[in-house]
Formats: structure tokens, sequence, C-alpha cells
């Protein structure tokens, strides 16, 4: 079964236009998370959490305009600490296929969409039995279609 995460890519500075980040996360291929507002023993666990998610693993993210998006992990960790990625505080990455098209939200599993709805800027595994065959759904889909 593919491992399903929830990933915000919101920086914790309010003062980041998430948009921005989540423009340049599909743009360069990654997907993460920022360092800004967070201790250093919560960042060390997130970064660990987020280095163990298993390649191949789908990802949800939704950006500003409330349209979701799906990505796919495709390799490792590594700390981004260029000026591009240091100014929309998503400087810890993983590569990550996205989805040419976002999707609505009727289309997106419930689950996903309740992970959402609480709110939250963590980078976290959706724990459900149905999300990962119906996220597999959507991705072979939608990399298969034309």
């Amino acid at each position: 079964m593919v491992a399903v995460y929830r990933a915000p890519m919101r920086s914790r500075d309010d003062g980041i236009d998430v948009a921005k980040t989540v423009e340049r996360a599909r743009r360069v291929g990654v997907c993460g998370f920022g360092e800004r507002g967070v201790d250093e023993d919560r960042l060390a666990r997130r970064i660990s959490r987020f280095a163990d998610a298993p390649d191949g693993a789908l990802v949800w993210t939704r950006d500003p305009d409330g349209l979701f998006w799906l990505g796919r992990i495709d390799g490792p960790y590594r700390p981004d600490t260029t000026a591009a990625a240091t100014a929309v505080d998503l400087v810890h990455i993983r590569p990550c296929r996205w989805l040419p098209e976002p999707f609505l939200e009727p289309e997106v599993p419930a689950v996903v969409l309740a992970t959402y709805r609480r709110g939250g800027r963590n980078f976290q595994q959706t724990h459900d039995s149905a999300v990962g065959p119906e996220s597999a759904r959507l991705w072979e889909a939608h990399t298969n279609a034309g």
C-alpha cells in the first residue's frame, strides 16, 4: 500500500506568502517545509520523519486558492539553503514529481480534505485505509492520461 502524506508547505512565519512557496515547490519539483518559528528539538524530529518517508509516497498540498495538488516523493531529503528557498521558507526538501493540473475539492479523497480542515502546518502521514488506494488511482489516471 502506498503511503500518503499531507504536505501543507506553509511556513510558521505568517509573513511568508504560501502561494509563492507552493509555486516554487511545484516549479522546481520538490516538497518540504521551512524552519522559521520552530525550536531546534521539534525541527530535528520533523526532519527525521520527513527524511524517513518512503520514496514513492504520495503527497497532497493545497494552494491559497483552495486547489489541491498531488505529488510523488522521488528522492532523498536534503537541505536547500539557496536564497530562493530561504525567501519562501522551503528549506527542508525532497524531490517530488507533481501532477501538472490541480484537483478541485470534490475530486480529493475525503480524509485528505478532513486533514486540511483541521489546519496545521506539519508534514504528516495520513492514516486511513482508503486514502492510499484512492490517491494512487488519481495518480495513475493522471499520469497515464494522454
